[in-house]
């Protein structure tokens, strides 16, 4: 067997912090026992569900449970399907299969075939903040970053009190964007698509979406 695809069902919501020890151990514990420890493990991003948060920064137990799954991709041969953008508000079971097979299709052959391919989408690389602005830049964005509709209500700042609102953001070069939030504030935590059912706009070249993420979980 050359590798193993899995695609979560979804009852683990709520227990996101269990999840981030348990899914790795199990993708551990699948290698121990087919007595291969490179077997190549690729895995779908929970895709987007539910209604459409009118702010940013609320609680979301599937964006916990998606940062968990992203987590996972610290272990080596391992690769995630992001699903973010082709899901359904109202069906737990998105029909659009076809993009996932062709996503899982490209981490298999960029991790277990060696092809050279663009197979990742884009992830946050680093977050500098300095007053009301802050500069994001990405890594694996394949040729550059690309919105494919406005960049409107997907990235959240949060300031020194603690509100969380809108930021408005702008693609600079091929990696970077830079997002504003209310004029004098201090940004002090950023997300993106952060949400049951966020906008996700942000696409590299190669058409693969962003990974969500919030720089409070992070850390």
């Amino acid at each position: 067997m050359r590798g193993v695809i899995w695609y979560q069902g979804e009852s683990n919501a709520g227990r996101s912090e269990q999840y981030a020890f348990l899914f790795p151990q199990m993708i551990r514990d699948w290698r121990s026992l087919w007595q291969d420890d490179e077997l190549s493990f690729f895995y779908v991003e929970l895709a987007n569900f539910m209604g459409r948060a009118d702010q940013p920064g609320g609680y979301s137990s599937w964006a916990l449970l998606r940062e968990s799954q992203r987590k996972a991709l610290e272990l080596p041969r391992t690769g995630m399907a992001t699903a973010i953008d082709i899901g359904n508000a109202k069906d737990i079971h998105p029909r659009n299969k076809q993009d996932v097979g062709k996503r899982l299709a490209l981490s298999a052959l960029g991790v277990e075939y060696g092809k050279s391919i663009e197979h990742k989408g884009p992830s946050l690389k680093s977050a500098s903040p300095k007053g009301d602005r802050v500069t994001l830049v990405f890594q694996d964005v394949a040729r550059g970053l690309k919105a494919n509709t406005p960049l409107e209500k997907c990235f959240g700042v949060k300031d020194a009190d603690g509100q969380w609102t809108w930021a408005a953001a702008t693609i600079v070069g091929n990696d970077t964007i830079v997002l504003k939030g209310k004029a004098g504030t201090k940004i002090v935590a950023v997300n993106y698509a952060w949400a049951d059912n966020p906008a996700a706009p942000l696409y590299n070249r190669a058409g693969i979406p962003a990974l969500p993420f919030n720089t409070e979980a992070q850390k």
